[in-house]
């Protein structure tokens, strides 16, 4: 096992080049898998472990005061959270949920090295400061489609962006859960998808969306 941690660090995390950080992450990493559907990080619970995704992709959400499911961004393969990193290392309840939109693959490491880590390996820190600004920029541009696109133009570009972070022509969703990502309602969303549809841009089958062209 610790040299399955080892050997998927240098091929999915080249950026995290030090020997001695990845011998110290196979020393204290889990190798973990979780099912599609899985809660990895909940609202309100102190975040003790990191993941390091290596398979799979993580939907990163948070609450609204009504309980409605408002989406952040997706996590994929070779990343990491940048708003559990916030949590974790000001040792504060959550106020993300990650849950497994598909079976993943995930390094869990103990919140406990974080500090050190940054202090001590510079590959860690530009990783780290690397996933920020990741998360920053989609987060912004997920400010601007709220601000200035319509919504029938975020709904292609969510579409087109999903199909291209799970590499698939084919998405298995429902109407419903693409209503609670974009924050507007099912009928809506329906709507818009048999627009799209008469458009040739997609395909609609039960509980899945074929991609045939979109921008």
């Amino acid at each position: 096992m610790t040299h399955a941690i080892k050997d998927v660090i240098k091929e999915k995390f080249p950026i995290l080049y030090e020997e001695e950080l990845v011998n110290d992450i196979q020393q204290n990493g889990k190798l973990l898998n979780f099912e599609a559907g899985d809660r990895l990080i909940e609202i309100g619970a102190y975040i003790k472990q990191m993941p390091l995704l290596i398979k799979g992709s993580l939907k990163i959400s948070r609450e609204d005061k009504d309980g409605n499911e408002l989406l952040l961004y997706y996590l994929n393969s070779g990343e990491t959270c940048a708003m559990s990193l916030t949590c974790c290392m000001g040792d504060v309840r959550s106020n993300i949920r990650a849950t497994a939109i598909e079976d993943v693959e995930i390094i869990m490491l103990p919140t406990s090295k974080m500090d050190e880590w940054m202090k001590k390996y510079d590959s860690w820190k530009n990783f780290i400061f690397r996933a920020y600004q990741i998360r920053f920029d989609e987060m912004l541009q997920t400010i601007d489609s709220i601000a200035f696109m319509k919504m029938d133009e975020r709904l292609e570009r969510y579409l087109s962006e999903r199909s291209k972070e799970l590499n698939a022509k084919i998405l298995n969703l429902t109407h419903q859960e693409i209503a609670s990502d974009l924050n507007t309602s099912r009928e809506v969303v329906s709507r818009l998808l048999k627009q799209l549809e008469k458009l040739g841009r997609i395909k609609l089958h039960r509980f899945k969306i074929e991609i045939i062209s979109l921008v």
